[in-house]
């Protein structure tokens, strides 16, 4: 009896191509490498898991001629080398040991091997909230940009999502600086907070940019996190490790308001940045009223002075140094013509804040203290 079905190769090679981060990395486990495949008269679902972040995800399929469930393992990567060099649609035939891809005048094989072999994948989803996708993606644009591969703190290698009755907040820092983007559009009455690791937070980033569901769901599965649409599911184990309290630094009680020219800031640092040569050399702000001037010395390359105009910043002067890439990274995150700024003293940091459509972004930076000038 013929085990069969067709589906369309753009929408397979799409769903197989956000799996290859996870089907090519090694774990303890051989199998991994595989993606389960499991088809029936409706649809066909594909998973991928390294046992630390899994997917799933449905496709519509045509002419299918399987009555039961069929479930196999396919070389992940393979698969996918052999699906995006097809094109039109793509007839799966199921026979023996094999499953065979037919597309135009190419017919071509693989080895399958018994699903029987694959981990158990997470089931049993409690969705806790509907999401707006855009709003959450725009979230993590802000914010995924500061989180550290590889610091000696592990906690700091993840993003904290906190929800509460009240707001919905993305927090990441790498110890130097802090980035922040709050929404109140989303909230549960009971508090929750987690940890995602920071390679699950990347991978559901892209997802994100390639789907079309205008909303998603946020839920739990065991000790996991789960992020579902209309056609998938991507799971995430979570870091034990706990965040730092970042709160109290963010108190800007006693802090002075300013207001500065966000693309000639930019500038600025970009020219400092480019004096430093890959040294941690710190670049001077005399604040002053109406102005701001910017210094810079590095002896073996060469130095910097500039001045900036500043709007509402109180009458005291101000000096503070600040490594100008600190700086740099968190401003272009910014969409703001003129970004506000708060200053207390030379050891407080400098927190830039901005209120957009649904959010309100933090970015906070550490001076460099005198004893490393």
């Amino acid at each position: 009896m013929e085990n069969s079905f067709t589906i369309d190769q753009k929408s397979l090679s799409s769903v197989l191509s956000s799996m290859q981060p996870i089907c090519t990395k090694r774990t303890t486990i051989d199998t991994t490498t595989s993606i389960l495949f499991q088809a029936n008269h409706k649809e066909l679902i594909v998973k991928s898991t390294d046992l630390e972040i899994s997917l799933q995800y449905s496709c519509a399929v045509k002419d299918s001629s399987i009555a039961e469930g069929q479930t196999f393992l396919v070389s992940g990567k393979r698969v996918f080398d052999l699906v995006k060099e097809l094109e039109g649609e793509i007839k799966f035939d199921l026979k023996n040991n094999q499953v065979s891809l037919l597309s135009g005048f190419a017919q071509l094989s693989l080895n399958i091997k018994d699903s029987q072999e694959f981990p158990s994948f997470p089931e049993r989803i409690e969705n806790l909230m509907q999401l707006d996708t855009t709003l959450i993606l725009s979230m993590l644009e802000k914010v995924v940009f500061l989180i550290p591969q590889n610091n000696s703190n592990p906690a700091l290698n993840g993003l904290l999502f906190e929800v509460s009755s009240s707001e919905f907040k993305m927090t990441a820092t790498d110890g130097h600086c802090l980035s922040q983007a709050i929404s109140t559009k989303h909230t549960l009455l009971e508090p929750k907070t987690w940890l995602l690791p920071r390679r699950a937070v990347y991978e559901l980033k892209k997802i994100l940019e390639n789907v079309d569901d205008q909303t998603i769901f946020l839920g739990t599965c065991g000790n996991q996190l789960v992020f579902s649409g209309e056609s998938f599911n991507f799971f995430t184990k979570l870091l034990a490790d706990p965040f730092p309290q970042y709160s109290s630094i963010l108190n800007r009680s006693g802090f002075d308001k300013g207001t500065v020219n966000r693309a000639n800031l930019i500038k600025t640092l970009r020219r400092s940045t480019s004096l430093l040569s890959g040294q941690f050399i710190a670049t001077k702000f005399d604040f002053d009223n109406t102005k701001l001037e910017v210094s810079l010395m590095n002896k073996e390359v060469g130095a910097m002075q500039e001045q900036l105009s500043l709007d509402e910043f109180c009458d005291k002067k101000l000096s503070i140094r600040f490594y100008a890439p600190y700086l740099l990274n968190g401003l272009q995150a910014f969409n703001d013509e003129k970004i506000n700024f708060n200053l207390n003293n030379g050891s407080k940091p400098i927190i830039f804040e901005s209120i957009e459509k649904d959010i309100n972004f933090t970015y906070l930076v550490m001076p460099v203290s005198q004893s490393q000038v």
